[in-house]
């Protein structure tokens, strides 16, 4: 506790100054003293409105040193059991006479302290009896279908053995003919199942002790008839603070969920055109494999996709050829001299190779700086170029934002019952803390979704996206749907060269065949067509890989070209304790002893 330990620290300074001040003189430890007994009466009773209350009258007698150690004991109660208000009241302190004890009382973390003394140290036995009030200490039937009294008759959080312990606890006429004959008594430290005994005659109810450890406890559990006490309000089902906000956090959830769903739906929607995929064998020039993953949802390996592109259209030449002494081959591109169709592969070549030289040889390399920043910079300019060309633009889900804004409402109403919780003392008000957090961060998230404006593609942009679903489709059909496609009337007339050849067309396929993860099936049909035709890749310099596994090598080389890795500069381093399964420390009261 907070105060203890300033009171710990209070005294330790003291001690450690009278050291200094007295060479030769050990520091004192206010808490190192002992109880020679401690006895107590607890009278439990119930008032007009029905709930328990309880008077209470412990007898302590410490053995303080003889040496100027101690001006008194503190004595803690706690102020709150099971979610309610015990009102604990402090009656009087006095001594063995009947004569007042000077004291003072403290709040502090739920438990009322109370300081015994003055500024004169007392010594050897001296004798304290508490006297005070508490409600509520009865609790209502919950799965042991008994009302319970469930008590620890010592403080657990204590450094003071005790000699001698005895209490009585005590019904009134109103509540003894309610009592089932079921009680159990537990002793030890904090969470001890060890029984002791408790005796009972009648309405009252004893239990003895002696040599107690410091921190262990006694605890009584004394079951009653079910419903023999009112319970306070902070007990009983509350809706508004219990039920309340949890199904306006289901709805803060709900609605988040919603706002998420209308933004990817807006998304989704904008990249139909015509609603109508027809199958294609040929891409523009205009649309390279770089400017297609930009338009192609999830599209994949778009580096490796551009470079196999501009292989095919034979702007460079993928080579293999081992040097010597090497024994793990990396791909080398080969510059070549050829038409460039459009800018982003002008800009793709120079990112490769560095220059606009041509006849350069580049071996895609391992760790290079200066290469990862000019890829990384080539594959960012792509979404720019898709905007700047009109194939996408920015813009918001109307129906999120609206659905958003009622999420965050609703989450205002529920900030609302947290605070009334709190303001209520509501054991409930933690769970619905955390239940409120999770919330708050779901709405944050759901929110910047929804009022954040999102890349999405235009008309344009969602007919050029149609297009390439039906590349796909053209590369996911049968052979023979094909080549019927190829040879049938309105396919020889779109081909502007007509006198190329089912393979020229294909490997013209292979770049987006990789953006839509299709490079395996697609190599597989490309290295048969050369089969039948007894023929080469013309892109391709060297022997030994099919052109699926040279793909995936390619796209393993430029995974690991285009990052690049610093060098590392360092090394980093329910109760039911009347009917037994109760425990010591189980049940309310309890508190803290300690010196002062």
């Amino acid at each position: 506790m907070r105060l203890r330990s300033l009171i710990l620290v209070t005294a330790a300074a003291a001690a450690l100054f009278a050291g200094a001040a007295v060479p030769g003189s050990a520091a004192a430890d206010v808490d190192d003293f002992d109880f020679s007994s401690w006895d107590a009466t607890f009278d439990v009773g119930i008032d007009d409105e029905g709930r328990a209350t309880l008077h209470v009258v412990e007898t302590r007698v410490a053995e303080f040193p003889e040496s100027d150690q101690n001006r008194g004991i503190v004595a803690g109660f706690p102020e709150r059991y099971q979610g309610a208000s015990l009102e604990t009241t402090i009656i009087s302190v006095r001594d063995e006479s009947g004569d007042d004890v000077p004291f003072e009382t403290e709040d502090d973390d739920g438990v009322l302290y109370v300081l015994t003394g003055n500024d004169d140290f007392v010594h050897g036995p001296t004798t304290y009896v508490i006297e005070y009030e508490m409600r509520d200490v009865i609790l209502a039937a919950s799965g042991t279908e008994v009302d319970e009294f469930y008590w620890d008759l010592l403080p657990l959080d204590s450094t003071q053995d005790i000699g001698s312990f005895h209490a009585e606890v005590r019904f009134d006429d109103g509540l003894a003919p309610h009592l089932t004959g079921d009680a159990a008594c537990y002793q030890g430290g904090q969470g001890s199942t060890d029984t002791c005994v408790l005796s009972s005659t009648g309405n009252v109810f004893a239990v003895s002790a002696t040599d107690l450890n410091a921190g262990e406890g006694v605890t009584v559990a004394i079951a009653l008839e079910p419903g023999t006490v009112t319970q306070p309000a902070a007990r009983l089902p509350n809706p508004t603070t219990d039920v309340l906000p949890y199904a306006v956090g289901g709805g803060v959830a709900l609605l988040s969920a919603g706002g998420w769903f209308a933004t990817s739906l807006m998304i989704r929607r904008r990249r139909r055109g015509t609603g109508i995929v027809v199958a294609q064998y040929d891409v523009p020039d205009a649309m390279p494999p770089l400017l297609a993953s930009a338009l192609i949802p999830g599209s994949k390996n778009p580096l490796t996709a551009q470079i196999i592109h501009l292989a095919v259209r034979g702007m460079l030449r993928l080579e293999d050829i081992p040097e010597e002494g090497e024994k793990k081959r990396r791909p080398r591109l080969r510059r070549l001299d050829a038409p460039i169709p459009d800018p982003i592969d002008q800009r793709a070549l120079r990112a490769l190779f560095g220059s606009d030289e041509l006849g350069v040889v580049m071996k895609m390399p391992k760790n290079s700086k200066s290469f990862a920043g000019r890829v990384q910079k080539l594959l960012k300019s792509a979404p720019r170029e898709a905007a700047q060309r009109g194939f996408t633009t920015k813009a918001r889900s109307t129906v999120a934002r609206i659905i958003q804004a009622v999420a965050l409402l609703a989450f205002a109403v529920m900030v609302a019952l947290l605070v009334s919780s709190i303001v209520m003392d509501r054991d409930s008000a933690g769970p619905l803390f955390f239940a409120t957090l999770l919330c708050g961060v779901l709405v944050l998230i759901s929110s910047v979704m929804a009022f954040s404006k999102h890349t999405v593609l235009t008309r344009d942009g969602a007919l050029q996206l149609e297009y390439l679903e039906g590349v796909r489709e053209f590369i996911r059909v049968a052979e023979e749907d094909r080549l019927r496609m190829l040879q049938s009337y309105t396919g020889a007339e779109r081909r502007s060269d007509g006198g190329v050849d089912v393979i020229h067309v294909y490997e013209r396929l292979l770049p987006y065949a990789i953006l839509f993860g299709q490079e395996r099936e697609w190599g597989t049909v490309l290295e048969h067509a050369y089969g039948q035709a007894h023929q080469e890749p013309g892109w391709i310099d060297g022997t030994g890989y099919g052109i699926a596994l040279r793909v995936a090598l390619l796209s393993s080389a430029t995974r690991t070209s285009s990052t690049y890795s610093s060098p590392s500069s360092g090394s980093s381093s329910g109760f039911g304790g009347s009917a037994g399964g109760g425990f010591s420390g189980g049940g309310g009261g309890g508190g803290f002893s300690g010196g002062r």
